[in-house]
Order: structure tokens, then sequence, then C-alpha cells
């Protein structure tokens, strides 16, 4: 919304003091003028520069007692202080450099009369100000110059009558598109909640001298800015002299989640008059039943306001993020890059992520406009800059759906093109909704989220999980492909349980189906044998396999947009014994892997053993981030081998007719020991176009937390399954 600030002559502006750089500083000149007992003598020259250098301590005081006499007695030290405050406060004014250009009599008067004529170049919100002037001293009768002050003296076109104003010229911020076009975030309609006083229905009795009238209880955090276009700071700060009817400030803040005190406290604001509209909350156009019942209360007013909009709501929280009001530790950090008070930030998301690229900045225009409102000159212009839109490689359709599948769950999800590496989804639930924080979330919402067990604000995408049964394609990838397993190679049966010896005590792995089939590579996956790949790791020994997992990408920083969690090896980069190695196998142990990196494993299969870097921006090309992971007979192996688990194996109900699919089903097992009865189940299912030639292949990759008895990664299998039919 475009915003203009109104600075004038006679305007109370409370700022912070102005950072101002001149060119010559002397704290002792104005001792000088007021001692008479110094036998120093300042020149103008050095009082002007003195004058303006109290500018950046905000020392108006001290520049009022530098004018003359004759000036002091026309103008009040309060008149001038708040004049001079407001419109360098309200310009931001700094750095501000004085070179004196010639010092002469006065040649109208007699050589107590001095002139100086000088230039002054200023930094402001808008740029730069620079211009000529000349300032008049004159003797008082104790021979110390004193400066005859006018509002020339502040900029040279500048009247009694005149105001100065500050223009926002408002910038918008980038939206988020998805692959197709759809926008993710940008803008979009809300409805602004308010009150105007002057309609209000207000008790008989007025408010004493003593009344407190503005409760020192701090507004909720609604998220949302003041909607007036302009902002008249020349009001001042006011007692209301009645009291609102306590049952409609009462409904009014339970209807909008707030305080009584907090919505009191909004209307008796400094510059609340009785037509101002005063804005309480921002709510969804959708919010029907609230703006019904909000309007039996008299003096609510409802009106359309511009707001950032996410149309995927929840289903795409996570990943786009929300914006929110800058605060003050983030105004500290982020003042030199042009941040102020009012600015908004990215918060989380790729809102956050690129908040460079989609900020808009907002331009300013500094202008001297006359008694009616009519601009006479153009003091500075600093164009706006509009933020940069982003287009995504995500599918909202697949995001949408996948969050459908999910949305009950604990879960993440990955979608990815496997011959690209463009994702084209990525689910965390349960999840929030980012409008709510854009509108303004009451504080019980907040509270609630942070409270829900479930953690709809933890991203579940972004972290590294116990991978379970999915890890054994890498298990027999890095087997296959350091030459120490060959396909036909047959660990023979070992039952259900196995141990490698007496050594590993009371340990066992266990296995749940028993095959008469051949155990090498193809059938261990087909009914995923936690045996073969547990005898496998310890084939390929510790060192090996660990320095095979960190070659893929284990242990290292995932190059994506988002910032994710490393897929580890263990606690320790290493294997410290045996056990934990041949678990380590199984995706056991404590080996964890991140789902975007996992997806991008599986889709080396694809690739002839390139694992190319998953993408997040359209338009880029495919690029390889691990070179050879495996080699091309390796990753063809496991494409076929795939292919069996779907047609034969653990995730045969994935099959879709006429649609060549290659899958990994996976359930790890998150509990103290091996004897644990009460530890819980991570279901994993990945699976993917496994025709090379496929128009458009998909790679899906998702985790559902608490899958015990309710059937396994079996839990996850038919849903994502719909994706491919």
């Amino acid at each position: 919304m475009r915003k203009k600030i109104i600075i004038t002559l006679c305007a109370i502006l409370g700022v912070s003091a102005i950072a101002v750089v001149v060119a010559l500083t002397q704290p002792s000149l104005l001792d000088n003028i007021l001692d008479p007992s110094s036998n120093k003598v300042s020149e103008p020259d050095e009082l002007l520069q003195q004058y303006f250098s109290y500018i950046a301590d905000g020392q108006y005081e001290d520049m009022y007692e530098m004018l003359t006499e004759q000036d002091r007695e026309y103008i009040r030290a309060e008149d001038f202080i708040t004049k001079n405050k407001s419109i360098y406060g309200g310009i931001e004014a700094k750095n501000i450099k004085v070179t004196i250009t010639q010092v002469r009599d006065d040649a109208e008067s007699d050589a107590t009369r001095k002139i100086v004529d000088y230039s002054l170049r200023m930094d402001t919100l808008a740029g730069e100000i620079s211009y000529t002037n000349q300032a008049v001293f004159t003797q008082n009768e104790n021979k110390e110059y004193r400066m005859q002050w006018t509002t020339h003296t502040i900029f040279p076109n500048l009247n009694p009558d005149d105001r100065v104003r500050v223009k926002t010229l408002s910038a918008t911020r980038g939206c988020i598109y998805d692959r197709n076009g759809e926008m993710l975030a940008g803008p979009g309609t809300a409805s602004a909640i308010g009150l105007v006083p002057g309609k209000m229905r207000k008790e008989e009795t007025a408010l004493p001298d003593s009344a407190e009238t503005n409760p020192p209880v701090e507004p909720e955090s609604t998220g949302e800015s003041d909607n007036a276009d302009t902002k008249d700071t020349d009001t001042p700060e006011s007692t209301p002299t009645v009291i609102y009817n306590a049952e409609d400030i009462a409904k009014v803040a339970e209807l909008l989640e707030m305080t009584p005190e907090s919505v009191i406290k909004k209307l008796n604001a400094s510059y609340v008059k009785d037509d101002t509209f005063v804005q309480l909350r921002i709510v969804s156009k959708d919010a029907k039943e609230l703006k019904e019942e909000i309007l039996t209360v008299k003096g609510i007013m409802i009106s359309d306001t511009t707001v950032r909009y996410y149309s995927l709501g929840e289903k795409a929280s996570h990943l786009v993020g929300y914006i929110q009001g800058i605060n003050a530790e983030e105004l500290e950090v982020l003042r030199e890059q042009g941040y102020h008070m009012n600015s908004i930030l990215g918060k989380a998301g790729l809102e956050r992520i690129y908040e460079n690229e989609l900020r808009a900045v907002d331009g300013y225009e500094i202008i001297i406009v006359d008694s009616k409102g009519s601009a006479k000159v153009s003091l500075a212009k600093k164009d706006k800059t509009d933020g940069k839109d982003i287009k995504l490689t995500i599918d909202a359709q697949i995001q949408s759906q996948l969050y459908d599948l999910f949305s009950t769950d604990k879960s993440c999800s990955v979608a990815m093109n496997p011959k690209t590496g463009e994702v084209l989804a990525l689910v965390s639930t349960p999840t929030y909704d980012a409008n709510d924080f854009v509108l303004g979330m009451p504080s019980s919402k907040w509270t609630a989220l942070n409270e829900d067990e479930n953690k709809p604000m933890y991203n579940r995408f972004k972290a590294a999980q116990c991978p379970g049964s999915t890890m054994k394609a890498i298990t027999a990838a890095i087997g296959l492909n350091t030459g120490v397993i060959a396909p036909t190679d047959d660990f023979g049966h070992s039952g259900k349980r196995w141990q490698k010896d007496g050594s590993w005590g009371g340990y066992s792995i266990t296995t749940l189906t028993e095959y008469n089939e051949p155990a090498n590579i193809e059938n261990a996956l087909v009914y995923s044998d936690n045996i073969f790949f547990g005898k496998a790791a310890l084939k390929i020994g510790g060192d090996t396999f660990a320095a095979e997992l960190k070659r893929v990408g284990f242990e290292e920083k995932i190059p994506f947009e988002y910032a994710l969690y490393s897929s580890i090896v263990s606690s320790t980069e290493d294997f410290s014994s045996e056990i934990q190695l041949a678990d380590s196998g199984f995706g056991q142990g404590q080996i964890l892997t991140n789902p975007i990196h996992l997806a991008a494993i599986y889709a080396s299969f694809l690739n002839g053993g390139d694992i190319l870097r998953p993408q997040l921006i359209s338009g880029s090309q495919p690029e390889v981030w691990i070179d050879n992971a495996f080699t091309p007979e390796t990753a063809s192996i496991m494409r076929n081998s795939l292919i069996q688990v779907v047609e034969r194996g653990t995730a045969k109900e994935a099959r879709v007719p006429g649609v060549t699919l290659a899958a990994k089903t996976g359930t790890a097992e998150i509990k103290l020991s091996q004897d644990d009865e009460t530890g819980t189940e991570l279901g994993w299912f990945v699976e993917f176009t496994a025709d090379e030639n496929a128009p458009t292949p998909l790679l899906v990759a998702t985790m559902v937390e608490d899958v015990k008895n309710r059937g396994g990664s079996h839990y996850v299998v038919p849903k994502v399954k719909t994706l491919f039919e």
C-alpha cells in the first residue's frame, strides 16, 4: 500500500538521533557564546558549522540557544525544536556537510551584521539533497554573534506555511510461481476489520482527568501495519474524554482474540480522530461467520486490503514459508541494507532463502508543499525497486496431491524428475497455514501450534531420518561398484535369525521372509532380506563402506537451494563395531538419510550412475552433483533389480498396468534395544518411473512416522502409487 509521511513545520515527531558528519565540530563554541568570561569570540562561519553539527546528537535545544534574542522572543523553544526535529528526523538526514564559500559584511547594515554564504549537502532516505544558502549573524551587546533564523535556514524554498512531505513510492514484492506459472505467493485480498471511533457507542460519563486512558498493556501482535495512506505527524498527544461502551469493546476483543486493553490502546493512539479507521485485525475474505457477527457491533468497519497471499495455504507452507514485519533485532542487523521499521521480511522457507531477490525496496520523494498541499519543489527522489519473481520447478498439482495423501500423518515427501533432478514437490505434514502469519496470528493459535505434540512447525523434509530398508539399494550398489559383491553371488540362507559368531552375544539380525531362491542381490532386494545386507556390509568392510557412503554424498552438505540436514554414516562418521556396521547395511544402526538426498541417489540408477544436483529453480540445465557415483553397469543392475521389487517383491501392490516402475519399501525400527516392544516405526517408500524413455518420469520418496501396527511401509505404498496411475 502506498504510504506518505507528512511533516509539518509544527510537527511533533518522535525520532531517534540522526547520524551526521560535518566538516567541522567544536563542542566548546556554544560555551564561549554563553560564557561572557570567555576571551574567545567565535566567528560566524565557525558558528554555522557548529549549528549544523548539533543535529548529529539531536541537540535542538542548543541550536535554539544560538539564535538572536529577537528570534527567541518570536519563536518558542518548543516550536523550534519540534519543527527541526520533525523535518530532519522525518527525512532521515545524515552525513551533513557544510562548506563555507564566503563571509561578508552586510552592505545594507553596519559591521555588526555578517552574511555567511555556504553550500550544504546531506544524505536522506530519498537520496542526496544539496543547495546553496546564506545565513545572517548579528552581534549582541556583548559583541557575540547570534544567527537570525527563518524557515529558509532549513531549506531555501521553505516558507513558514509550507510543509515538508516524505512520499513513499511503494514497491511490490516479487511473486513465487510453480513450473506452470501458478502463483504460490503473491498479492491477494483480505478483510481489514477495525473501528471508527465517531460511530461507536460511548458511555455518558466523562473520564476524570486522572483516569488512565491508555492502559500499560501492549497490543497483541497481529503482524499487520497501519492502512493509512498518510500519517500526519503534527497531531499532538490527546487525552480521550469519553469511555467506549464496555460491552462492545469486550465483544470485539473476544471475536478478534485480542484483549480489551489492546483494543482500547489502539483507539487511544495519538493519530486517532473520530473518522479514523482504527485497524484491529486482518482476516481471510472467507471468514464470513466472524464478519457477520462482528458487524453487529456499532462502529465496526470492514474493508478490503492487499496482503501477501499463499494460494496453496498449508499444502506448501513449509516449502514457501511466510513474511512478517521486521523486528527490532533484525532491524539492528539489516538497517544498513535499507530496511526500516515498517519493512517486511521473509521469515521462513523460500521467502527467507530468496529474500534478497524477492525483496521490494520502496522509493521516496521529499517535496515541499504549500499550505494548500500543492507541490512546490522536489528536494530529492529515490526510485522504487520492485522485487524479482521466482519460478520454481515445483508442480502445484503434485504438491497438492502429496499433501492430501498424507495430511493426517507425520510425514515428508519429495517428488522429483529423476532425469533432470528437478524437484516437483516438497511436503511436510502436519503443517501450518502461512496465511495465518501474514493476516496476524492470535497468541492462542501460536501457542497451540508450538504445543502440538505432532510438531506442525517442524519441517520433516529438511531432516535426516533412519532409512530402514531403503538403505539396502545403496548397500547393494556400493557392493557392486567396489567389486566386493557380484550380481550372482549367493550368500546362502540363514533362516530368519543370524549372527556372525558368538562374539555378538545375544544379538542377532532378524528378517521377515524366508525364500528358496538364491540369496543374491536381486532376490535380497525383492524379499528385503536384512540378513543378506548385514552380511554384505561386513563383506564390504567398515572403512570401505564408510568411504563409499561419503563418496555418494553422506556427511556432505547437500547442494540444494533449501538448507538440509546432511545424511550421516554414524555419530562418529564411521562404525564402532561389527554389529553397527551390519545393522547399517540394512538401514538401521546410526545411519540417517535426508529424503531429498535419498531420492537423488535412487535417480542415479536411471542416469548411468551419476547423481544429479536436486534443483528447485526453474530454467536451470541438469547438473551433475557426483559424477560416476556408480558405474553404468551398477546403475543398470540396480534399476532392473528394483523393477523386480515391484513385479514380484515387497512392492507388488505398487504395480500400475502398462507402466514400468521400480521401487523399494522400508520400515525403520526406532527402539532402544532389539527386545524393545514399545518402539515406533518409520514407513519409507521410494518409487520411480523405470522406463528411461518415458516423457515425464517421476520419482517419489515418502517417509511416514508411527506406522507400527498400521502396516509399516505398506501403509505408504498404495498412497504413493496413486501418483503413478
